[in-house]
């Protein structure tokens, strides 16, 4: 029945969503109500702060890459069998979940989410299908918030780096700006710089963004795929540092209100625009780099020498 399901799916009868799920409403009722309360307390909680808004991001984009993948998915695990292995992971999801839920442990409540959901893709339609559908896996794990401990940990030594590149900058284009930690003084104006404006948390979304562009394009150049995504820590890194000196400018030239206020969150689409633009200004760069590549190996002839 599958098989025939999935020929009218790619006849275009059937949308593409649709084609596999019609004997799967048990397995999805399940899995919903394990887990509609956990996200909704997710987006009633962490994923309604500043540090954690990239939580519903990360889940949308996620299941559009499934639904974009699904008829491929369908398409090259036709006639196969599911694979037994698969239980094992669910098993460990299961327990995950109870833990993680009881214990209110996110990382394991909603890791098992996707321990859960990638465990019945190998069960249901075999290792073809998960291969197919690795990377929305992957790219749901920058859903999950971090322990408040390991958050801590690793933001600090990040705000200090961010905040003195935000001194030297400044300092460099002749404003009156000095630093004591990670506590900027410009003009009579005092800044803290938060964990919202460079901590972990930040660059873990960036990161995603740079992943799932990679993703989107699917460049055939592997120099090209590799380059680009050893770019995107000091891309992530450099959108921070933006993102800071905008909203001290802004502090500097309008008062602390308007920096804590409707810009504050400005200064947000800020760094994601630049970060995004530094991505798509290296993929450019790379583009034009490979380009030259290939006609330097072309003789004047036309053939390849």
């Amino acid at each position: 029945m599958q098989d025939s399901v999935t020929q009218a799916a790619s006849s275009g009868r059937v949308p593409g969503w649709k084609v596999g799920l019609a004997d799967l409403w048990p397995v999805l009722l399940g899995m919903a109500s394990l887990f509609v309360p956990s996200f909704y307390r997710l987006f009633t909680g962490v994923w309604a702060t500043e540090d954690q808004a990239h939580g519903p991001i990360i889940l949308a984009l996620s299941c559009w890459l499934l639904y974009r993948q699904w008829p491929d998915m369908l398409a090259r695990s036709a006639g196969g069998r599911g694979a037994r292995f698969g239980w094992l992971p669910f098993t460990a999801g299961l327990l995950a979940y109870i833990v993680g839920r009881s214990q209110q442990i996110y990382i394991l409540e909603i890791g098992s989410f996707i321990c859960l959901t990638a465990s019945l893709v190998l069960i249901l339609r075999g290792w073809t299908a998960l291969r197919v559908q690795w990377f929305p896996f992957f790219f749901m794990l920058f859903m999950i918030p971090l322990p408040a401990e390991l958050v801590i940990m690793l933001t600090m030594p990040m705000k200090m780096a961010v905040s003195w590149a935000t001194e030297q900058l400044l300092y460099a284009a002749g404003y009156p700006i000095a630093r004591a930690g990670v506590i900027l003084q410009i003009g009579q104006y005092q800044l803290l710089v938060a964990n919202a404006c460079a901590g972990l948390q930040t660059l873990l979304t960036l990161e995603a963004l740079g992943l799932f562009y990679l993703n989107v394009v699917r460049h055939t150049s592997a120099f090209r795929n590799i380059t680009l995504a050893l770019f995107i820590i000091p891309i992530s890194f450099s959108a921070n540092v933006i993102r800071v000196i905008v909203l001290t400018l802004i502090t500097y030239y309008f008062g602390d209100a308007a920096g804590q206020g409707f810009l504050h969150g400005f200064a947000g689409m800020v760094l994601f625009i630049s970060a995004l633009s530094l991505i798509l200004g290296i993929d450019t760069l790379l583009q034009w780099f490979v380009s030259r590549r290939q006609l330097r190996s072309i003789s004047p002839t036309g053939t390849p020498p």
